[in-house]
């Protein structure tokens, strides 16, 4: 297959291009400086490959958790790719969950198949997601969890990997075994097959990011708001 995989969802930019069995990779400064580089990256690396955007057969891309801006990112170049690939006939697009991708950079570097895949979502927060390796394909029994590094639930003898302890050292399950692994390009595409083939690749104008925490900053109102509460709480409690 010919296939166009990038991820902007951490500090790390990865693309990667596979033209039949023969691949090109890149890597550069990721999440919201991305932005800038990502499509003049892309384009150096497909003509390395000799390939353009109507000969591929999927543009792959990792939709989250992660960087906001690195997610908004990546989802927008794809879909703008996409639907502009094949004379406007569009290409597929498959979105692939980064903490899969985690899991399966684990797997090909050190062989893990019981992980708990992580990434730091700042705020004193992680992204986890538990992963098996069965059957050839990643099993996943239940969805992503939001925590405190000390909350992540870690079965006895599963790994921990992914770029969290990084972050925050004994806090992340200090008596498991650990991985460093990232949301590689490289991993989307060894995913890709397999999950094209099981039908998950959409059109371009339903390819969305995946955000789990749905939101971080509030609005100027509502802070405003948040602040007169308690004035008001005040002015009421001070009435005759």
């Amino acid at each position: 297959m010919n296939l166009l995989a990038f991820d902007t969802s951490t500090d790390t930019l990865s693309i990667a291009v596979a033209h039949g069995p023969a691949l090109w990779q890149h890597s550069g400064p990721g999440a919201a400086q991305s932005s800038a580089t990502l499509i003049p990256a892309i384009q150096h690396l497909l003509q390395e490959a000799g390939l353009t955007l109507e000969q591929l057969d999927a543009i792959v891309f990792g939709r989250g958790p992660g960087s906001f801006t690195g997610l908004r990112t990546a989802c927008a170049i794809a879909q703008g790719l996409a639907l502009g690939a094949g004379g406007g006939r569009g290409l597929p697009v498959l979105p692939v969950d980064t903490l899969m991708a985690v899991a399966e950079e684990a797997r090909q570097q050190y062989g893990c198949t019981q992980i708990v895949a992580t990434l730091d979502a700042r705020m004193n927060e992680v992204y986890h997601g538990h992963y098996q390796w069965q059957d050839a394909t990643w099993q996943m029994p239940q969805d992503f969890g939001l925590c405190a590094p000390e909350a992540v639930p870690v079965p006895p003898g599963w790994t921990v990997a992914g770029n969290a302890q990084a972050a925050y050292g004994p806090r992340l399950a200090p008596q498991a075994a650990h991985a460093v692994a990232w949301p590689t390009a490289t991993a989307l595409l060894r995913l890709a097959p397999a999950l094209l083939a099981a039908g998950a690749g959409v059109p371009a104008s339903q390819a969305l990011p995946r955000y789990v925490r749905d939101k971080v900053a509030k609005t100027t109102a509502e802070r405003e708001a948040e602040r007169a509460a308690p004035q008001a709480a005040h002015h009421t409690s001070t009435q005759p």
